[in-house]
């Protein structure tokens, strides 16, 4: 488990072996402001540890207070290229920044930033991707490789460093899986500063599911990162569910239902499938810190999932319902689901 430093958005903790966060960013035009502020309401209600919204002009500002009030976790500011705008969020009450100081212009700018951020306790997230690298890096090694991104990354570091500023979160993202985790094993390496996992462009929401799990799964699994955005083209929502299954599949997340059923197979005399969909549609609201699974045969189904809470399994027209692998009774199908789900209720 790589140990990273800690630091602070609002009251919430990333690195220093905290939770791991899940964030999403909100995607409403950031000039409607009521848009906007329903997301964010939503994002919380998903689930969501940071929230994150474009501030591309002084107008969006705005957005800050706005959403502030209307949540209770920390919101980040995503800044490009104007040092104002980083100034006048952290006036707003912004909890976190993420802007780079290579692009900011001078050093008395990046200076204002990094004093401004530091008299409120406000990390700053420096974020490269493969379309960001500077000319030179670029240059210097021909493509966007793991090594430049990480170069880029220290480069955007030590602009805040130079003005004792440390409270840094660092992500290195690429739409290319491979890079990406070789990218954030070399950064894992070579500072102990917060990293923020993320596959960057990952596409619609099917694809960009596997090529998330495979990027961000892989790199936790070796305990490399501390807050995580698995980046979809779809509803934001989508991402907070995805990145909570990301953490619940390398048991990082134990909170909430904890949900398994089998693929199938010739034996299956249900409609488990069916059955299996409809009681992961009703397990959607509940918070019990329980694991169940619904199973295709009465052979092997309490055998396998011995270690569910409760679970269903199909027989020829009926099934079991049983607790830690032990039988409680029989079940017509057709009244499997309910069965199943007052026997969650007791629990």
């Amino acid at each position: 488990m790589r140990q990273s430093r800690i630091v602070f958005a609002g009251k919430l903790p990333i690195g220093g072996g905290s939770k791991i966060s899940v964030q999403s960013m909100l995607n409403i035009p950031s000039t409607d402001i009521d848009g906007s502020v329903r997301q964010a309401i939503e994002l919380e209600q998903a689930g969501c540890d940071i929230i994150r919204a474009a501030i591309p002009d002084m107008d969006a500002v705005q957005l800050i207070p706005a959403i502030k009030n209307a949540v209770h976790i920390p919101l980040v500011a995503d800044i490009h290229f104007d040092y104002r705008l980083a100034l006048e969020a952290v006036a707003a009450g912004i909890d976190k920044i993420r802007i780079n100081p290579g692009n900011i212009g001078s050093d008395d700018r990046v200076k204002a930033v990094a004093d401004a951020c530091r008299q409120k306790n406000i990390p700053i997230r420096i974020g490269v991707n493969s379309g960001s690298l500077e000319k030179e890096i670029l240059a210097k090694y021909g493509s966007p490789t793991p090594q430049a991104l990480v170069e880029s990354a220290l480069y955007h570091t030590s602009l805040l460093e130079k003005f004792d500023f440390t409270d840094i979160v660092i992500s290195i993202k690429s739409s290319n899986v491979d890079t990406m985790i070789k990218a954030y094993e070399l950064a894992a390496n070579s500072c102990d500063y917060p990293l923020h996992l993320g596959v960057t462009e990952a596409g619609t929401e099917r694809m960009g599911l596997i090529k998330s799990a495979i990027g961000i799964g892989s790199l936790l699994q070796r305990g490399i990162g501390d807050t995580i955005r698995v980046s979809l083209t779809a509803d934001p929502v989508k991402e907070v569910s995805a990145g909570f299954d990301i953490l619940k599949a390398l048991d990082l997340n134990k909170s909430g239902v904890q949900f398994v059923s089998c693929p199938t197979c010739g034996r299956t005399r249900i409609d488990l499938i069916g059955i299996a969909n409809e009681v992961d549609k009703r397990l959607a609201g509940c918070k019990k810190d329980i694991k169940v699974a619904v199973m295709g045969c009465v052979v092997n189904g309490p055998g396998e999932a011995r270690e569910a809470d409760i679970g269903i399994a199909g027989g020829d027209g009926v099934g079991l319902l049983f607790k830690k692998g032990q039988i409680i009774r029989k079940v017509p199908e057709n009244e499997l689901i309910d069965s199943l789900m007052q026997e969650i209720d007791k629990l």
